[in-house]
């Protein structure tokens, strides 16, 4: 299926530590430069065979020769880290008094090692040329199994067949179809609405959820056909010649408009001139449509639409694609974007069982519905998963036979071609479309376990410590990441589950059957390896493992399986005895990765020291109370992570710690709408060493902490405790130089002690969030320039003013949070917050009522208010929002809850919260959901 994924990483990684490092391996150059030549001649063979092998299926002997290659450059990254491991021991020695006895001693140690490495390298440039030395013979192989391919269709036989299945969906049955009701009443309002101009629609969603079946139903609709003067469809995929589209569009033109092609016209001898005059005289009279199917690129409208005359006749053109950034293309034209979802559960269930139970008029045996359900549960909604599914199951009678492919539902996808060839190729034409980088980022993924969230920064900071984020000149590695991810979103390859106040994606999924092809592919590649703690681990050559811990005790793992881990992430269910957890083996010092969130892990081990390779540490929602002095040994360390634990204060050695980029501690206490809810950590007043820096979060204000502050001009979010009042001329020096700053948040030491911040002249350019935690006189006067601000938290201000006017203006502002802000009865929003999204409200205890004006936060989607148990009157005209599709109400007055109660036929005393929100596809019908004490 794939050839080198996970390879081409490794092999640059390897030939990036052996230029690095070469004046360190006194006497093994020549090998090095031999290693370097080979790997790179790999490379390049493997990247030529990557491309071809979407369309040309590898051989097994293909598979072999890249595996055994895959080897041989984990053997070369083992050679160059151990050796670095021990120059790095001998490093921390120095500076020390007794630095010249060591190296006297160990100065035979070393010339030893370098033997060692040097032998090593010899042995494996040796097995490298055996490799190489076959290499022709496979490019010769390769080169005629794409000879003997291209002569029954080859390489153009699978782009033949995805065109093949686009068109077939031209003749689907409506019996066959569900759930196509809403989605097409909508795209008919756009293709026979009374606006004249040309108008591209353009219908999105991932691979699978059936745009083209969607399309096509709608394309046959007599009512379309009379509509139009003239139709054709088209589909594009990823390889397309435009004359060729241009001949395809006059055929179909042709014949939907039953007039003839000239007999003397001979389309294939035409030139590109020729048939673009061809299409344009005859389109510019007439209203047309156009489908077509399956767009990769913006560059086909650049191509296509000087075909395609801006009549004032009502056109339409009508596209499908999987890409998100094709269907928000500025077209210069009309257009309509129609983001295609997956199906609900009701209707997937009956499309399952149209397949499923072909002779039972697609009803379900009883005994049989509670597995059906589950099946269909991991289809997400997915339409051709669905149907694969179901037709699989068609075969199969049996409790037992149904239970036994959802419990190995992952190794049905990968073996049984019969069903699932369509499904996979099809679900997988957006990853085979990645570059190699991108192919790395999605496969690591699956690394997390099924329906984990997975939040953006987390998986940034990752990506990071992994090496797959490729440098780019005067661009930091955290934006290239937010490009990659931003890419992967919009192929469809990870589903966004929550978004910020500016639309910003912040946490994301893997629909499960993307995900079960991505674990399969990771296996057969070594990539990821996955583990549920019940059986040891093996030495296998995988460098990452994800264990997912059920069991009280998770077994180990030999010494020689450990020392070739490079990441390890341990997914620990609430009983996992904490021992299992709490030595680290001396086999982990090559380690990379170590990710412990959620595990109860409660110490470290001094031994995390020897860990000089790590790059990431996550010690996050553990019970661990303090770190080792040891950590300061961490010199290539860039990301650690301490959220929700119960460390107070960071050892002195943290600022050994040169490459540290990401710093991110803090802790939660209790009541959240108390002031000592939030705290941080003491660090070194010389934290400012670190001038890698970029996240700084939580840090309790000490000693000279503050005024050192301002040399850390490089920060990109920064969060500050424990701030005086006294502290406002430095604070507001050091924030007024962070000219990168993005987030914000500052927290005075008391609930008396004000926020001091008017010495700040303007808000750093680049701020987008901003926390101020604490007593407010009034909003300070540089809120005017928060030009991008998207996030605006104020807590403990206990304003007594209106203070709405100062911040209604902000034109970014998306989410408005405000905890004990507010002393008054009464919120006027009377204009602005036109892009204000979410709107919450908490601990005012003296807030009755919200006043928004019509025309005022338009978009509002979300307005929570808890804890204001005085609040009596929902805003007027709240449900006239359209974008608004929750209310939350928690702890409000009681008799406004028995007043919405009342008015939905409820009767219950012991509500304290309700859920107002909207049903998918209703204009004004509202539910209920209650929580109870």
């Amino acid at each position: 299926m794939e050839l080198s994924s996970s390879l081409d990483p490794v092999i640059s990684k390897v030939i990036s530590v052996l230029e690095n490092e070469a004046s360190l391996l006194a006497n093994v150059g020549a090998e090095i430069d031999e290693i370097k030549l080979e790997l790179k001649a790999i490379t390049a063979f493997l990247e030529d065979a990557d491309r071809r092998s979407g369309a040309v299926p590898i051989s097994e002997t293909d598979k072999q020769w890249v595996a055994s290659v895959r080897n041989i450059a984990y053997e070369v990254e083992d050679v160059v880290d151990e050796f670095m491991y021990h120059f790095n021991k001998q490093q921390q020695w120095r500076g020390k008094p007794l630095r010249f006895f060591f190296k006297l001693i160990h100065f035979p140690k070393n010339l030893l090692v370098r033997h060692r490495v040097a032998v090593e390298l010899q042995d494996i440039n040796k097995r490298i040329k055996s490799i190489a030395e076959r290499n022709e013979r496979y490019r010769v192989s390769w080169s005629e199994s794409r000879k003997s391919d291209k002569q029954v269709g080859g390489e153009y036989q699978r782009t033949n067949w995805v065109k093949n299945l686009g068109e077939s969906a031209l003749f689907f049955k409506d019996d066959d179809l569900v759930g196509i009701g809403k989605p097409q009443s909508e795209l008919l309002g756009w293709l026979m609405d009374e606006e004249l101009q040309r108008t591209v629609i353009s219908v999105v969603g991932m691979g699978g959820l059936g745009k083209t079946t969607l399309v096509a139903n709608t394309f046959n609709r007599q009512v379309v056909k009379q509509h139009f003067d003239c139709c054709a469809w088209i589909t594009v995929s990823q390889q397309y010649v435009v004359t060729e589209l241009f001949k395809s569009i006059i055929k179909g033109l042709y014949n939907k408009a039953k007039e003839k092609i000239d007999p003397m016209i001979n389309l294939d001898s035409m030139s590109y001139l020729e048939l673009l005059e061809e299409l344009v005289n005859f389109l510019q009279p007439r209203r047309y449509l156009i489908v077509i199917d399956d767009v990769w690129s913006t560059n086909l409208w650049q191509d296509i639409s000087v075909a395609l005359p801006a009549n004032m006749n009502g056109s339409r053109i009508l596209l499908t694609t999987r890409k998100e950034d094709v269907a928000s293309f500025e077209f210069g034209v009309v257009k309509h974007i129609f983001p295609l979802k997956h199906l609900p559960f009701e209707e997937s269930m009956a499309l399952f069982c149209k397949k499923a139970f072909v002779g039972k008029g697609g009803q379900c045996p009883p005994y049989l519905e509670s597995s059906a359900r589950k099946l269909v549960a991991k289809c997400e909604g997915l339409p051709l998963a669905i149907v694969a599914l179901g037709g699989l199951m068609a075969s199969k009678s049996s409790i037992v036979e149904w239970n036994g492919v959802y419990s190995n539902l992952n190794r049905e996808l990968s073996e049984n071609d019969a069903y699932f060839e369509r499904l996979k190729y099809i679900s997988l034409l957006s990853y085979h479309d990645l570059s190699y980088t991108l192919k790395q980022c999605f496969l690591y993924c699956s690394i997390f376990p099924e329906d984990y969230v997975i939040k953006r920064s987390r998986l940034i900071r990752l990506w990071m410590a992994e090496g797959f984020v490729e440098p780019l000149k005067e661009t930091i590695p955290e934006v290239v990441a937010e490009r990659y991810l931003t890419e992967l979103i919009c192929r469809g390859l990870l589903q966004v589950e929550w978004r910020n106040g500016s639309g910003r994606p912040q946490a994301f999924k893997m629909h499960d059957i993307l995900r079960e092809f991505a674990v399969s592919i990771s296996k057969s590649i070594k990539f990821v390896a996955k583990s549920d703690g019940r059986e040891e681990i093996e030495d296998n050559g995988i460098r990452r493992w994800s264990i997912e811990a059920k069991e009280k005790e998770m077994k180990g793992a030999s010494k020689t399986a450990l020392s070739r881990v490079r990441s390890l992430f341990v997914f620990a269910v609430d009983e996992t005895s904490i021992a299992s957890f709490n030595r680290l083996p001396s086999s982990f010092k090559l380690m990379r990765v170590l990710d412990l969130e959620d595990t109860p892990i409660n110490e470290l081990p001094d031994e995390l020291g020897n860990l000089f390779n790590l790059r990431y540490l996550n010690l996050s929602r553990t019970q661990v109370k303090e770190l080792p002095r040891s950590i300061g040994k961490l010199y290539n360390l860039q990301s650690l992570v301490m959220k929700w634990t119960q460390i107070k204060e960071l050892p002195a050695g943290i600022v050994k710690l040169k490459n540290l980029r990401h710093l991110i501690a803090y802790g939660f206490n209790g009541n959240p709408v108390a002031f000592d809810y939030w705290f941080g950590l003491v660090v070194p007043s010389n934290i400012c060493l670190l001038n890698n820096l970029q996240v700084l979060t939580t840090v309790k204000a000490r000693g000279h902490f503050i005024k050192q502050l301002s040399k850390m001009t490089q920060l990109r979010e920064l969060d500050v405790v424990n701030v005086k009042e006294t502290d406002e001329q430095n604070l507001c020096f050091a924030i007024a130089k962070m000219i990168h700053l993005r987030d914000l948040g500052v927290k005075s030491c008391n609930e008396d002690e004000q926020v001091k911040m008017d010495a700040l002249e303007s808000a750093p350019p680049e701020l987008e969030r901003l926390l101020l935690f604490g007593k407010l006189e009034k909003v300070p006067h540089w809120f005017n320039s928060l030009h991008k601000l998207v996030r605006l938290k104020l807590h403990w201000s206990r304003l007594r003013d209106d203070f709405l006017p100062h911040i209604q203006a902000l034109p970014n502002l998306g989410e408005l949070v405000l905890v004990n802000a507010f002393e008054g009865e009464r919120l006027d929003f009377l204009e602005g917050f036109q892009k204000l999204k979410m709107l919450r409200i908490k601990g005012c205890p003296g807030l009755k009522e919200i006043m928004i004006n019509k025309g005022v936060m338009p978009g509002l989607e979300e307005l929570n208010i808890i804890n204001c148990q005085e609040f009596t009157t929902l805003p007027n005209g709240w449900e006239s929002l359209p974008d608004l599709y929750e209310v939350y109400l928690e702890y409000v007055s009681p008799g406004l809850i028995q007043k919405i109660c009342r008015s939905k036929g409820m009767d219950r005393q012991t509500i304290t919260s309700i859920v107002l929100s909207r049903e998918e596809g209703t204009e004004s019908i509202f539910n209920i959901t209650e929580w109870y004490e």
